[in-house]
């Protein structure tokens, strides 16, 4: 078939009839299936049932300094699970690592709170200043603009390219706006574009030269090791060391967590950052709390031991991901490609296939999936205060639902896009 937009309008009228009878036919079998939100399915949190052996009433619960797990301490974490999170981190050094809860969004929300209440290192607190500015990588996680939104952080969209953010825009506001105090990064298998930052993205961010002393670069590295093809895998710099090279040692702070790892919910968090910066949080956190959870820190370490299991673990979650990831994608190419009303990025990992609509047809087509049993995430989610300026950025989340379930949701997905760009294109 030709491009729509090459069509006569006699020509989309014509196709149009036909698929609304496809989509009234798609109404009429009662679906309800999901592809919202980047959940795991039963079959990867089953694979890590085996966590739940690691301990058990007659286990050992010292760690190998001769903690006692089960009593309060180690703030920072126990050894082995500062040194596995260290190695999952690419971070050379286990002391520039604390282990925290289970969320690594708990520790990213409580970070920028600690912020706004008493300052980054003795800067004066944001709730002090007048204005506070955040960067937005859009489209981006949409949880990440909902912690700067609740703290009244004006976001400012930074548009994403191929290898990153576009950095002219980042080095313009960071090196000329004070009120800009950070930045948002998903730096691998970016949610939900999949694109994993250049070497020099990531030298570029360690060479920023802020006009605020408390900037900092909140870098969400979620999906480290969440590759879906073990021979086609992209690498990233560590922004870390880069800093230290370009002489900014403590402008990152670096997030990640097990939730995709080993169970989505009650895994373990942490954050990489300069010494300096690593003494100034634990000092709010002695306050804060006596301990996070030792004992499931002790369990992750003792059933995965150390990085070469987690990526052995991650290898079988890829099996079940990938197959899923490659037939949406077979759907997308071989129903909509060459009808030049959509674009897509193929994923070498994370969690997310971003597709993009013709202008102002996302919401139609998220709305036209609803009505016939399919819920997407919202549109406009992945940008700061869920407005798309082009409202046509569509999130496709296919690792929940099973593969009988992901074909028919993707087919009346394109089915959707087909309907809703022939309707734009019959306003003109």
């Amino acid at each position: 078939m030709k491009p729509y937009k090459e069509m006569s309008r006699e020509e989309l009228l014509a196709c149009k009839e036909e698929l609304d009878a496809r989509y009234k036919e798609a109404q009429g079998k009662g679906l309800c299936l999901n592809m919202s939100r980047g959940k795991p399915e039963a079959m990867q949190l089953d694979m890590g049932m085996g966590l739940m052996d690691a301990l058990n009433s007659d286990s050992d619960m010292k760690s190998l300094d001769g903690t006692d797990c089960r009593n309060y301490g180690e703030l920072e974490g126990i050894l082995e699970a500062r040194a596995l999170m260290a190695d999952v981190m690419e971070i050379d050094d286990p002391a520039k690592v604390i282990v925290f809860g289970n969320s690594s969004l708990s520790i990213m929300y409580d970070t920028v709170c600690r912020s706004v209440t008493h300052g980054v290192m003795g800067s004066t607190p944001w709730c002090k200043l007048d204005k506070v500015k955040f960067l937005c990588p859009v489209p981006g996680y949409d949880r990440h603009f909902a912690i700067t939104e609740h703290f009244g952080i004006e976001m400012i969209n930074i548009p994403m390219t191929e290898s990153g953010p576009d950095m002219d825009l980042v080095e313009k506001y960071v090196s000329e706006d004070a009120s800009v105090k950070g930045i948002w990064c998903v730096p691998k298998y970016s949610n939900p574009q999949g694109i994993s930052y250049s070497d020099e993205t990531v030298r570029r961010f360690a060479a920023l030269k802020p006009a605020a002393s408390d900037f900092r670069i909140y870098w969400d590295n979620a999906y480290a090791v969440h590759h879906l093809y073990d021979d086609d895998h992209d690498e990233l710099l560590n922004i870390l060391e880069e800093c230290e090279k370009a002489g900014n040692p403590d402008m990152v702070y670096i997030f990640a967590s097990t939730s995709k790892i080993s169970m989505a919910g009650s895994g373990i968090a942490a954050m990489a950052a300069s010494d300096a910066n690593i003494e100034s949080i634990k000092k709010a956190l002695t306050i804060r709390t006596i301990g996070y959870d030792k004992v499931n820190q002790l369990r992750h370490t003792r059933y995965f031991k150390n990085k070469e299991g987690v990526l052995a673990h991650m290898k079988k979650h890829a099996d079940i991901m990938r197959p899923k990831f490659e037939a949406v994608l077979a759907v997308l190419d071989q129903e909509l490609g060459g009808l030049g009303i959509g674009s897509w990025v193929k994923p070498k990992g994370g969690y997310f296939i971003s597709f993009e609509a013709m202008d102002g047809c996302a919401k139609n087509i998220v709305k036209k999936c609803k009505e016939a049993g399919v819920t997407l995430t919202k549109a406009g989610a992945p940008f700061p205060y869920g407005k798309d300026p082009h409202d046509s950025n569509i999130r496709l989340a296919p690792t929940y639902p099973t593969p009988e379930e992901l074909k028919e949701a993707t087919d009346l997905f394109v089915l959707c896009v087909k309907l809703a760009s022939i309707e734009k294109l019959l306003e003109a």
